[in-house]
C-alpha cells in the first residue's frame, strides 16, 4: 500500500505527464515566421525581432482549434512580413505573404496549399507588447494573423474531406465581419475585388461550391491515389477541371479561383505533362479557359506531349 507522499508523487507525475502531453498533441501549425526591415533605414531594429519571436509565439503556441495534432500531423505554413514603412514608434505598413503545405499520402512530397500576398498590412506594435486575440474584437494585426490561420485550416480541412473546413471558414468570416470597423483596408468589399472580404465570401458562397469541393477531389483522390496508382490520380483530377469550367463561365475571374490556380498551377502542369497526349490536350484547353493569365505556361503541357 503506497503512503500518502508516494501517492503524493504519483498524482503529480501524471499531472506533469497530462501537460506534455496536451502539449504535444494539441498546437495545430508548424509556422515559419519572416519579418523582413530592410526598406526602413536608421531606426530601432529590436521592434522588429521582437515581433518576430512574438508572432512565432502566438501562431505556434496557441491552440486554433479543439482538435488533437501529433508532432507530425502540425500544418506547416509560413507567414513573411515586409515592413515597407514606419508611420510612428509603434505603426507600421507593408505586406505579408502566406504560404501553407500538405503532405501528399505514402510519398515525401508536399502539395501547395495556400500561396497569397497581402499588400494591405498596417498595424501597430510596441516591444514587449503582448499578442491577444478574439475572433468578436478587432485588433488589425493579431485579427490579420488569426484570419489566415482560419484560411489555412479551411483550405487543408477541404483537401481531406468534402467541405471539412466550414468550421474554419465560418471563423475567419466572423473575423472579417468584426473588421468592418476597421480604418484600414483589406477588410471591405468596396476596396477592392481581391482582398480579405472577397476571398472568405467566395469560399462561403454557394456558386464557388465546385472549387472547394475540387480541392477534395485533386487531393484525396488524385495526389493522394498517385502512388499507387498514377493513372487513376491523374484521370481524377483532370476530369475534375470540367467542372471549374463552369464556374468559370457563370463567374469569370473569382478571385477564389485565381488563389486556387496561383498557387497550384505549377503543380498541375507537371502531373499533366506526364500523361497522355488526350489528357494533356483536354486539360491545357481548360485550363488556358479558366486561367488565362497563365496560358503560356500550359503551353507547356502540350510542347511536351
Amino acid at each position: 500500500m503506497p503512503n500518502r507522499f508516494s501517492q503524493k508523487i504519483i498524482l503529480i507525475t501524471l499531472f506533469l505527464l497530462s501537460g506534455i502531453f496536451l502539449n504535444a498533441f494539441s498546437q495545430e501549425l508548424n509556422c515559419r515566421i519572416q519579418v523582413n526591415s530592410s526598406q526602413i533605414q536608421g531606426t530601432n531594429k529590436t521592434v522588429f525581432e521582437e515581433l518576430q519571436k512574438a508572432l512565432y509565439e502566438f501562431i505556434n503556441s496557441k491552440n486554433w482549434t479543439s482538435h488533437m495534432y501529433s508532432v507530425e500531423e502540425r500544418i506547416e505554413c509560413n507567414f513573411s512580413i515586409t515592413i515597407t514603412k514606419q508611420i510612428s514608434t509603434d505603426e507600421f505598413e507593408g505586406t505579408i505573404q502566406i504560404t501553407s503545405n500538405r503532405p501528399v499520402y505514402n510519398s515525401g512530397y508536399s502539395s501547395p496549399m495556400l500561396n497569397i500576398l497581402d499588400d494591405k498590412l498596417h498595424f501597430r506594435y510596441a516591444e514587449g507588447q503582448s499578442l491577444e486575440f478574439n475572433e468578436s474584437t478587432h485588433n488589425e494585426l493579431t485579427s490579420l494573423i488569426g484570419y489566415y490561420v482560419y484560411v489555412i485550416l479551411g483550405f487543408d480541412y477541404d483537401s481531406f474531406s468534402p467541405n471539412g473546413g466550414d468550421e474554419f471558414f465560418q471563423i475567419a468570416e466572423k473575423i472579417v465581419s468584426t473588421a468592418q470597423s476597421s480604418q484600414y483596408g483589406g477588410w471591405k468589399a468596396y476596396e477592392s475585388r481581391k482582398n480579405r472580404y472577397w476571398l472568405i465570401e467566395n469560399i462561403m458562397n454557394s456558386i464557388y461550391a465546385p472549387i472547394r469541393n475540387y480541392s477534395y477531389v485533386y487531393h484525396r483522390t488524385g495526389l493522394d491515389v498517385m502512388s499507387k496508382n498514377t493513372t487513376d490520380g491523374r484521370a481524377a483530377i483532370i476530369a475534375g477541371l470540367q467542372d471549374l469550367l463552369k464556374v468559370h463561365r457563370q463567374k469569370p475571374n473569382s478571385f477564389l479561383m485565381q488563389t486556387f490556380f496561383e498557387t497550384k498551377s505549377g503543380e498541375i502542369i507537371k502531373v499533366v505533362q506526364e500523361g497522355p497526349t488526350s489528357e494533356g490536350m483536354r486539360a491545357y484547353n481548360i485550363l488556358k479557359e479558366v486561367n488565362p493569365s497563365k496560358s503560356s505556361e500550359y503551353e507547356n503541357i502540350i510542347k511536351r506531349n
